[in-house]
């Protein structure tokens, strides 16, 4: 039986969804933080970026409902989202922002998941920090992180079911159910942007809750990177690239593989639903993974390993076409 009950469901859904209807149809939400376009962006108009602050309030209201909930995490993720939220409106520095991803990466570890030993702490609180990043990096088109979260935290939230891990089951579904109230105004043509607030917000629950059921024993550590691989892939190449071709690789772009699409003639729409195609595949091999033994589950990984490498391939080819030919949008 899945977990939460319905009424937790629709009241993290309808938290969402009821909030962003009040902010945009009052014309509340233009006050409280916008998205300018710029050279970096893929909009040509002004868009509310308040997504993200629906989003939590609905997943932090709900989760207070729940029982043995962790109030550490409610209030990193509370802080996380506001400090995000001031950079959505005021704009802060790479340091700072990077200051409060590690403070709150750290103190998740520290106190939820360190077993006394340095290395293993430090490379935890290194795949949060750069989970938070990740998702960041990847909310950059009408529908796509909103898209992440609902396929990752519902795979999320099956694979606990059946494992009978009952609150992080609720947790999951729960965030799956808020975004879903977002993705209604944020789905091609959006009319709000989750913004920092909800990008930075997301990425550190994905690695959070990854890492819990990965202590509890709910699933192994490849399950989670599997499950929100679309997002790790694209941001992790995209950067190492950048790296090795001595770029200010911490400064905005256009240059992940979705950017590229939409920039060589893709609709927001169209990336969209590509992506969506690939995050419930990939969300499904995941789950049937976990049934698989040790050879059935190495095989499910490079089978994706090569389908990543396929499919960006053939846009780096077109790609370089197109770059050729002088087509792409500026």
């Amino acid at each position: 039986m899945l977990n939460p009950p319905l009424p937790l469901l629709l009241l993290s859904f309808g938290l969402s969804f009821l909030l962003l209807a009040i902010l945009l149809n009052s014309g509340r939400a233009k006050y409280l933080a916008m998205d300018e376009p710029n050279q970096r962006s893929l909009h040509r108009i002004a868009v509310p970026r308040v997504g993200g602050i629906a989003i939590v309030i609905a997943v932090l209201g709900t989760w207070s409902q729940l029982a043995e909930m962790s109030r550490l995490l409610l209030v990193l993720t509370a802080a996380l989202a506001g400090i995000s939220y001031i950079d959505d409106r005021r704009g802060l520095s790479v340091s700072a922002r990077l200051a409060a991803h590690v403070a709150a990466a750290g103190v998740m570890v520290i106190f939820g998941f360190s077993d006394g030993s340095v290395w293993r702490t430090a490379a935890l609180i290194g795949s949060l920090v750069w989970m938070i990043n990740a998702y960041n990096f990847m909310d950059g088109a009408d529908g796509l992180a909103g898209g992440m979260a609902i396929f990752g935290f519902t795979a999320y939230g099956v694979a606990s079911s059946l494992a009978h891990s009952e609150l992080l089951s609720a947790m999951s579904f729960i965030l799956a159910a808020a975004t879903a109230g977002f993705l209604i105004f944020n789905f091609p043509p959006a009319k709000v942007f989750m913004g920092d607030a909800g990008s930075i917000s997301l990425g550190f629950l994905a690695a959070v809750l990854g890492m819990t059921g990965w202590k509890l024993g709910t699933w192994p550590p490849w399950f989670p990177a599997l499950v929100f691989s679309p997002f790790l892939v694209d941001a992790s190449l995209t950067l190492l690239r950048r790296i090795l071709r001595g770029e200010r690789f911490w400064q905005a772009h256009r240059d992940h593989y979705y950017q590229r699409l939409i920039r060589m003639g893709w609709s927001h729409r169209r990336t969209a639903l590509a992506e969506y195609a690939v995050m419930a595949g990939v969300a499904a091999s995941a789950l049937a993974a976990l049934r698989c033994d040790a050879l059935g589950q190495t095989l499910i990984l490079a089978g994706w390993a090569l389908a990543f490498a396929g499919m960006m391939l053939a846009v780096d080819i077109r790609w370089r076409r197109f770059a050729i030919s002088g087509e792409m949008r500026p």
